[in-house]
This record gives C-alpha cells, sequence and structure tokens, in this order.
C-alpha cells in the first residue's frame, strides 16, 4: 500500500492571517503520507521563495524534496511541489507548460517507492473553465507522449466545482477519486482537490484530513489516499 496525498497550503498563510509553516509540516506528520503533491507552497512574487524551509522538511519529517525548482530559494514550480519518502528513489522530474491565463503549471516525477513504480503529477488548475479544459489535455497528452503504460497518478487543486465539468477532458482512461469537501477549511462545501489514477493503479480508500491544525493553516483541507500497484512495471 501507497498513502498519497494533495495539499493547497496557501503559501503556509492560515485563516488567522498568519504564516505559520511549522502548523503544515506538523499535518504532514498527521498524514504520514508517501507521496504528497503541494500547491501555493511557494511565494508568487519576487525571489519566488518557499514557504516552508527546505530544512524543516528534512529535519521535522520523513519526507525530501523533489528537486523541480528552477530558482535557488524555492521547492517548486509554478506553486507545485512534490515531497516524497526520504526512503524513495527519484528517477525523472520535469516541469510541463500548460496553456495560462494565469501562472500555472504542473510537474511530475517517476519514483519508486515500496518497491512500486508509478508516475507521480502535481498540478494547479486554473480559474476558467475553457482553460482548465485545455491544461487537462496538455498534462494528459504529455503523459502519453512520455510512456503510456506507467501507472500515473495526477494530483492536485484542480479548482472544479461541479461533479464533472472540465474533469471530463481526462476521458475513460483515467479513473477520478474524490474523497469529500476540501474547500474552504472553515466550512467545505466544494470538493475542490482531487486524485486521480490511471494504469494498474487501484484505490482502497481515500478521505479529507479534519484536524485542529488543518481547518486553521490553509483554506484548503489535505486530502488523501491508500493506492495499490496492480501490476509491476520497470522504468
Amino acid at each position: 500500500m501507497i498513502r498519497v496525498a494533495s495539499y493547497n497550503i496557501r503559501k503556509s498563510v492560515g485563516l488567522d492571517r498568519q504564516r505559520r509553516p511549522d502548523r503544515i509540516v506538523e499535518i504532514l506528520n498527521e498524514i504520514n503520507a508517501d507521496v504528497i503533491a503541494l500547491q501555493e507552497v511557494d511565494r508568487r512574487i519576487g525571489a519566488r521563495e518557499t514557504t516552508i524551509p527546505r530544512e524543516m522538511i528534512e529535519q521535522e519529517t520523513d519526507l525530501k524534496v523533489v528537486e523541480i525548482a528552477t530558482r535557488p530559494d524555492s521547492i517548486g514550480w509554478h506553486g507545485n511541489a512534490i515531497l516524497v519518502r526520504k526512503s524513495a528513489d527519484v528517477h525523472n522530474n520535469r516541469r510541463h507548460d500548460v496553456p495560462v491565463l494565469e501562472p500555472r503549471g504542473a510537474i511530475s516525477a517517476d519514483i519508486e517507492i515500496h518497491g512500486e513504480h508509478l508516475r507521480v503529477v502535481g498540478m494547479h488548475l486554473g480559474l476558467l473553465r475553457n482553460f482548465r479544459r485545455q491544461q487537462i489535455r496538455a498534462v494528459t497528452g504529455q503523459m502519453e507522449q512520455l510512456d503510456a503504460k506507467m501507472p500515473t497518478l495526477i494530483m492536485g487543486d484542480l479548482n472544479e466545482w461541479r461533479p464533472e465539468g472540465s474533469l471530463s477532458e481526462f476521458g475513460e482512461d483515467y479513473a477520478i477519486a474524490t474523497p469529500g469537501p476540501s474547500f474552504h477549511s472553515s466550512r467545505p462545501v466544494a470538493s475542490l482537490d482531487r486524485i486521480i489514477l490511471r494504469n494498474d493503479l487501484d484505490l482502497l480508500n481515500g478521505a479529507v484530513h479534519h484536524s485542529d491544525l488543518s481547518r486553521m493553516a490553509s483554506d484548503h483541507l489535505p486530502i488523501y489516499a491508500d493506492i495499490k500497484v496492480s501490476a509491476r512495471v520497470a522504468i
């Protein structure tokens, strides 16, 4: 079993308007996931530095940063970051351009964890439905070009309020898991955060992570799922 999670941390600013990366780190430890996709991890202006110090992640969790950033003080790209267990091997990492009206992008990594291989994609889709459709097509198209048979997991804040809407662009090859309402954390009514599986990935269970900290640390609640790889794949 592999536990995966996705969390829009809103640049580590909580509902009390305090930037508290220590709360985010504690929540990550509460979830205890093997692979985590983060959104809004870096500041959006200036040097785009991370809002969670790399040293804090390394010293206070069993996680490491997938090296995807292009800026020295960042851990992400367009706010997206992927964290994995320190015991995991990262074979490839990539930045994916998508059609944008606002700054957006997606990232991916091929990892080996618990003896299994899978491709992990983290992304944060746009606010406008037409652009979300284009962004989904761009990401899934690039996954096809890389290796259509690789078990693939896509996670993130998809900004889609409707059960389907732009998500229909994933097509029949992808299974969309909606663990539950994750926004707004003070009163969750919208399932904006989702986990999508393809090729020999089975969903065992999934949930929204509720805790005293998670209800305060961001405007989104984290989601997680336990999955398994049903067929062996070599990278």
